[in-house]
């Protein structure tokens, strides 16, 4: 646990979340054990994201920003401090629980796309809500129209090797969607990408911003970045600025 000098840090966001907010963290700290020394991946991370915000996370290397990542996203948990996403604090829930609430309100979009090999884009798409145990005649359907929504109508039963690159993340970018999530978490989207596939695809995340989802955008490339219309810095496990991105600064 971090020394309680460091815990003297105010928790700006302590007053928990309010109308229209979907995530809220306060005073939020991760600590690793290495050995015998402690690591601070973050140190009392404050953070406000309302209903359809888009914010970019960004840092380098070793600045946090995944550590944060996987709190949001309640693929962690925190050493001290609290989270709140879509009004449930999840600070202190267990593995089973946090899967839990991860596959109702958090719709995930990887780098590496993380698609079943052998498994159809319609079977790739459907699979949160094959998890949550919705019946098959409704879960076909959500996913059908979901992948027309992506323009991949043409591409439902092709499998992943039968894809481009940005098919594969429309693919991604499909499943993450079919849930109705709170918040689209995507990780580095457009690092396995050519620079071209790679604006098509964050065109598609306006749109779906557009839309009225709530995007939460983790990546270290600036010009990728831009297309939030606020980006979150993080070095040294604390926010370092907090604005609107150039692209959308008034």
């Amino acid at each position: 646990m971090p020394p309680a000098t460091e815990l003297e840090t105010p928790a700006l966001n302590a007053d928990g979340p309010h109308d229209g907010d979907v995530i809220v963290t306060s005073n939020l700290w991760k600590t690793y054990e290495m050995g015998d020394q402690q690591v601070h991946a973050l140190r009392g991370v404050n953070l406000r994201i309302q209903h359809n915000e888009y914010v970019a996370i960004m840092g380098p290397s070793g600045s946090g920003k995944s550590t944060l990542m996987n709190l949001i996203g309640c693929l962690d948990s925190p050493t001290q401090g609290q989270y709140w996403l879509n009004g449930h604090n999840v600070s202190d829930l267990n593995d089973d629980e946090l899967a839990r609430i991860r596959n109702k309100e958090i719709g995930f979009v990887f780098q590496t796309f993380n698609l079943l090999a052998r498994a159809t884009s319609l079977h790739n798409v459907e699979l949160p809500l094959i998890y949550n145990g919705t019946p098959a005649a409704e879960r076909i359907a959500r996913a059908k129209a979901v992948l027309e929504s992506v323009n991949l109508g043409t591409r439902m039963m092709h499998k992943p090797n039968e894809l481009s690159g940005g098919q594969r993340q429309r693919v991604a970018i499909a499943r993450a969607l079919v849930n109705h999530p709170s918040i689209i978490l995507a990780d580095e989207p457009t690092g396995n990408l050519d620079s071209k596939t790679g604006d098509e695809i964050m065109a598609l995340f306006d749109e779906l911003h557009a839309k009225g989802n709530t995007i939460v955008l983790v990546t270290h490339e600036p010009d990728i970045a831009e297309y939030a219309h606020r980006v979150v810095t993080i070095r040294d496990g604390v926010i370092a600025s907090d604005h609107p991105s150039p692209r959308h600064a008034k």
